[in-house]
């Protein structure tokens, strides 16, 4: 089939594309980054592979154009998008849409849904498979760390075992019907709990076995009334009396790395020790095995492949550690959970933290302003330090009606909060305030400039 794709640089969208293309199919693609001259790396590898890549004005859509996929980050009256409704016989689809109908034609899919911790999970599972020898088509939120662009996707034999991120961002969790569907948590984020129940239900109804995380309450209570389940529990405490198939016992959580104990209801133990720190990642390294179980490779062997676990780019990524030990850590945290599970590592590390938040957008900025003005207080130690970054802006409509300033309004004066407007401030707020030991801590998502910003952080202490 003749593809176009809408947004083609997206973490969901490129690899989706990249896999429509190993099987076959001509692909067409646009991105407003790739126009103002942005991630080139990735640019030259879909052009490798054969995509044709054409500027996001609307005229470049290839005559006998079958199928229009766009990100959910491309407003709905770009030029393209109403030059793709005027075609005759053109489907237009919401990339997830595409993604749940590759899923649910795969044998087995796998669908990696939750609120946070999806792209390590992913990233997890993948690097299980990846030792097994297992051929899989993977198809992340993230690259692995250190392998750039091509790290979060893998094209295996079309019908065969297929692994994919699954996000409940644009309502799209109710159209999959994975082989196997893995819910890790549920909580606010994109939309409160009662919109997000609905949807996380009808996933967990369409999954022939879901694999699903006890330790979180809205997910226990949708397992329970599934046909077949296979349950995780990675909660701290001893793994007596808690009731699931697969069940953690936390041994450390830091600084540099986690470990633990996995058991099994046969009474088979495997150890566990991952080279990513935070009670968070242990979680996530649990779901990831409970995964490879129902895939039929054995605990120990999945268990044993997570220490050589390279990491998920962005995901509490260890940039370096300077000559007077400042550690700088990019993380992709952006809504409470994750940035709670971020700022907790990152003080299981150090003596004082230096943490830094850009927003995501304006719209989310509003949704988390609440959260953010409870929870930073009380996580926060009498000695670290915080800063929001300006509000990052993709582009389009939207309501410029709040700032970073007015987030850091919020806080008490005691936490001695600060704001940059831009990289620059920030790098000039971080070299004020960094001393020797301490953790730098960047979190954001969505901006293609925060890897870099990081990397210039690290440059500068």
């Amino acid at each position: 089939m003749r593809y176009f794709f809408s947004g083609i640089a997206g973490a969901g969208m490129n690899p989706l594309a990249q896999l429509m293309r190993a099987w076959g199919h001509e692909i067409h693609g646009s991105d407003r980054g790739f126009d103002q001259g942005k991630e080139p790396e990735l640019r030259a590898r879909l052009v490798a592979q054969g995509i044709s890549l054409v500027p996001q004005d609307g005229k470049g859509l290839p005559a006998g154009l079958e199928r229009f996929i766009y990100s959910a980050a491309v407003e709905k009256d770009t030029l393209e998008m109403v030059a793709a409704r005027a075609l005759p016989g053109v489907s237009l689809m919401p990339r997830p849409r595409l993604l749940a109908d590759v899923v649910g034609a795969a044998d087995p899919g796998v669908a990696v849904a939750g609120t946070s911790g999806k792209s390590t999970v992913t990233g997890m599972i993948a690097w299980i498979l990846r030792k097994s020898t297992r051929p899989a088509t993977i198809l992340g939120g993230a690259a692995m760390a250190g392998e750039g662009v091509a790290g979060g996707f893998a094209a295996g034999p079309e019908g065969g075992l297929l692994v994919a991120e699954s996000c409940e961002s644009d309502g799209t969790l109710v159209d999959y019907r994975p082989g196997i569907g893995l819910i890790h948590n549920i909580t606010r984020d994109h939309g409160e709990l009662a919109g997000l129940r609905q949807q996380f239900a009808a996933f967990a109804g369409h999954s022939r076995l879901l694999v699903a995380n006890v330790a979180d309450a809205e997910t226990r209570a949708l397992a329970l009334n599934h046909p077949r389940t296979f349950l995780y529990d990675p909660s701290p405490g001893r793994p007596e009396g808690r009731v699931a198939d697969l069940v953690l016992e936390i041994i450390s959580t830091g600084p540099n790395r986690a470990r633990g104990v996995l058991s099994v209801k046969s009474g088979l133990d495997a150890d566990l020790d991952i080279p990513q720190p935070g009670a968070h990642n242990l979680a996530n390294a649990t779901a990831a095995v409970a995964v490879a179980i129902a895939l039929g490779i054995p605990l120990t062997e999945a268990a044993a492949a997570l220490s050589t676990f390279p990491g998920v780019a962005r995901r509490f990524e260890v940039i370096g550690v300077t000559d007077t030990g400042i550690r700088v850590v990019d993380d992709y945290a952006h809504n409470g959970d994750k940035l709670r599970a971020a700022i907790t590592a990152a003080q299981d590390g150090c003596d004082r933290l230096i943490a830094i938040f850009q927003p995501h957008g304006y719209g989310p900025a509003r949704f988390l302003r609440p959260e953010l003005h409870d929870m930073l207080p009380r996580l926060l130690r009498p000695q670290d330090r915080f800063c929001y970054a300006g509000i990052y802006y993709a582009g389009g409509t939207v309501a410029k009606d709040i700032s970073s300033s007015d987030l850091a309004g919020d806080l008490p004066i005691a936490l001695k909060c600060g704001c940059a407007p831009d990289h620059a401030a920030v790098l000039q707020w971080a070299a004020a305030q960094a001393m020797p030991g301490d953790t730098v801590l960047l979190m954001g998502a969505r901006d293609p400039a925060l890897p870099n910003l990081a990397r210039a952080l690290y440059e500068l202490l």
